[in-house]
Order: C-alpha cells, then structure tokens, then sequence
C-alpha cells in the first residue's frame, strides 16, 4: 500500500478573550473542517470505515508548550490523527475585560493544516 494525499484543508482560529492557545488551536481545526463532505474517501479511495483515514494537523499558534494536544484532536470525530504543534499566528492587542476572565490585552491567533490521506 501507498500513502496517498486525498486533501488539505486550511483555517484560522481566534481566542478574543481568555489567552488560550488551545482554544486558538481548536477553533483553526474546526474552522478547517467545517465546510467539507469527504465523500470521496469511500467513492474513490474506497475506505469501508472513516477511521482507516490518516490525519496529519499542524497548527502554528503562541505558545505552542501551552497547547492541550488532546482537546486540538478531539476536533476531528474519525481517522489516526497527530498533531504537530509550532510557534506562529499572531498576537493583536485588543481590550483586556475583567469579567471575561482576560489575564491581559492579547487576542491568539492560529492557523492549521489538516491533511487527510489514505493507504490504497
């Protein structure tokens, strides 16, 4: 068998409020996923089951060490998935407000690739 790139699908994540890189991170996969219909992974890759798909997600995003890898994962409902976490997005300076729990005035960027192969 042959590991096959069936596609690569990009997106942005934001945490406005909160200074959580997972949060980001999670938002950039999601983001990535959620205007697709993979139906080729059967029609044309001809996998019986969704978890026989190989997901590969990388995600830039500040501080990359904070990032809950589990919960970034959790994002994608099938496959053999694995993460790949490195310092990048952005930073912006926005309005830190006390009673949406800031720690500081940051807004966290991130962005991801999540790419699906298969073995045919």
């Amino acid at each position: 068998m042959a590991r096959k790139c069936f596609i690569i699908e990009m997106g942005m994540g934001i945490d406005q409020h909160g200074q959580e890189p997972t949060v980001a991170a999670a938002r950039a996969v999601r983001n990535a996923i959620a205007n697709n219909a993979l139906l080729g992974i059967w029609e044309v890759a001809g996998l019986n089951d969704p978890n026989q798909m190989i997901i590969e997600v990388q995600v830039a995003v500040p501080y990359p060490e904070q990032v809950r890898e589990e919960e970034v994962l959790a994002i994608l409902p099938f496959g053999q998935k694995t993460l790949r976490l490195e310092t990048g997005g952005m930073i912006v300076q926005g309005r830190a407000i006390p009673v949406l729990n800031d720690k500081n005035d940051e807004m966290l960027i991130a962005v991801a690739a999540v790419t699906v192969y298969v073995d045919i």
